[in-house]
C-alpha cells in the first residue's frame, strides 16, 4: 500500500525497489456507489492504487464515486480523467494526462488549462504524465473521444521515441495504453524497449484479462499494471 503524501515519490521509491504496483481502475460511469465496501473487498491483495476516470463521463460521477469509495478505502485514489469535468477534490492525486500520440491540442494541452481553475482550489498531488495509445485490436472510447489514431504495436521505434520525447518535455510517469476493452495488451516487446529507455516510472493498461497477461507486462519492465474492464465484468483469469 502507497503510504499518506508524496505519491508520486512512493512511485519512483517502487520502481527503485524493483517492487510491482497495481492498479484498478473505475469508471464512474459504471460504478455504483452502494457498492463501494464490496467492491474494495474483493480487490485484489496485490493492489496498490484505485484509479477513477473514463473517457466520457456523466457530469458529477467521478466526485460521486471518489467521496463513496474515500468511506471505506485504504489505497491512494488517483484521477485518470478524459478531460477536465472529471476533476475532483476527494482525491488523493490527478495525473495530469497529456495524449502525446496525437496530434489534437484538445487534449495535449486545451483540456489541460481548462482544468488549471478547478485544480488550484484542491490539495491534490499533480502527476506530470505522458499518455500513448496503441493499438490493441479495436477502435476504443478513446479514439474515439480524442480524434486521434493510435500508434500501431509495429512501429516499436515510433513508441520509445514518444515516450522519450514524454520525458525530455518533464512527463513524470509514461502511461502506455491499448483502450479500455482491447482485443489484445500493449506487447511485452513495446514494454522492454520503452522501460530500457527512460529513467521515469512506466504504467501498462488496456486489454490485461489475465495473471499470465499482468506477469508478462511486469516481466517485460511495467511497473504499474491497470487493470479495468476485466475486473469490471469479473472476467479477470487468475
Amino acid at each position: 500500500m502507497i503510504q499518506v503524501a508524496g505519491y508520486l515519490e512512493e512511485i519512483q521509491k517502487a520502481t527503485s525497489e524493483n517492487q510491482k504496483l497495481l492498479a484498478i481502475l473505475i469508471d464512474p460511469d459504471k460504478f455504483k456507489e452502494e457498492d463501494s465496501l464490496n467492491f474494495l473487498k474483493c480487490l485484489p491483495e496485490e493492489t496498490s492504487h484505485i484509479f477513477v476516470g473514463g473517457s466520457s463521463v456523466g457530469e458529477g460521477r467521478t466526485c460521486e464515486v471518489v467521496k463513496s469509495l474515500k468511506s471505506y478505502c485504504k489505497f491512494p485514489i488517483v484521477l485518470f480523467p478524459g478531460d477536465h469535468s472529471q476533476i475532483s477534490p476527494y482525491a488523493d492525486a490527478l495525473l495530469f494526462l497529456s495524449l502525446i500520440s496525437g496530434r489534437n491540442p484538445e487534449f495535449l494541452i486545451e483540456q489541460q488549462v481548462r482544468s488549471v481553475e478547478k485544480i488550484r482550489s484542491t490539495n491534490l498531488e499533480i502527476i506530470p504524465t505522458g499518455y500513448i495509445l496503441i493499438d490493441g485490436g479495436k477502435e476504443t472510447s478513446v479514439q474515439k473521444v480524442s480524434n486521434t489514431l493510435p500508434l500501431p504495436q509495429s512501429d516499436v521505434s515510433q513508441i520509445v521515441n514518444t515516450a522519450l520525447a514524454g520525458q525530455y518535455s518533464g512527463k513524470k510517469l509514461i502511461y502506455l495504453e491499448a483502450g479500455s476493452g482491447a482485443e489484445y495488451p500493449v506487447s511485452p516487446e513495446i514494454v522492454r524497449a520503452v522501460k530500457s529507455v527512460l529513467e521515469i516510472p512506466v504504467i501498462v493498461g488496456g486489454g490485461i484479462r489475465s495473471t499470465k497477461q499482468l506477469q508478462k507486462a511486469y516481466e517485460a519492465g511495467a511497473d504499474i499494471v491497470v487493470i479495468g474492464t476485466a475486473f469490471e465484468n469479473d472476467s479477470f483469469q487468475r
